[in-house]
């Protein structure tokens, strides 16, 4: 019992360590999707004057072909990191289609980027909390449960075993005095 409380007690300080750095790696990829939906309806904002142009933009001139992400361990667990998106653009010729056709397509393919860049950082923000909960879950569990009762469970013992030997040595007297009055 004396080596799980160590255990425990050795494994406390540094999982509170990554409860901590988890709570900060969510604080800041949800700080980084906020900025990133402002900045999304900001340039959504800026382009509102256009809204009656877009009803004839063919939306099928460009596509989402892969986006690309990497996977990096943050305090132990796997997070996906935006490295960029790759778009097709179907060929289109430009005396058959408005002159604003071409910057159509990068306004959508930045609006797009953004947009999906925003939804990494959710996920990411979703899986750093889901795993802080489990740490903090862990943390109470070490702090409020485990280790109080390793120490109530070792106190108890040493209780009875000094019971016992309080008992044995009063036996033995009691004997001893017994054998010395015969």
């Amino acid at each position: 019992m004396n080596k799980q409380l160590a255990i425990r007690e050795r494994a406390l300080p540094t999982i509170k360590n990554k409860e901590t750095a988890l709570r900060m790696e969510v604080k800041k990829a949800k700080d980084t999707a906020a900025s990133l939906e402002e900045r999304l309806l900001e340039k959504m904002h800026r382009y509102d004057d256009m809204v009656s142009l877009w009803g004839e933009f063919d939306a099928t001139l460009i596509k989402v072909e892969d986006v690309k992400l990497d996977v990096k361990k943050i305090a132990g667990v796997k997070t996906p990191v935006f490295k960029g998106i790759d778009f097709s653009v179907k060929k289109f010729s430009l005396f058959g289609i408005p002159s604003w056709f071409p910057d159509g397509i990068d306004i959508l393919k930045e609006l797009a980027a953004i947009g999906i860049e925003q939804e990494v950082f959710l996920l990411k923000m979703r899986l750093l909390d889901k795993a802080r909960r489990k740490t903090t879950q862990k943390v109470n569990l070490y702090e409020k449960v485990q280790i109080p009762g390793y120490q109530e469970a070792i106190r108890k013992i040493k209780r009875f075993l000094e019971d016992e030997e309080n008992l044995s040595k009063s036996s033995q007297k009691i004997l001893k005095s017994r054998l010395l009055t015969v």
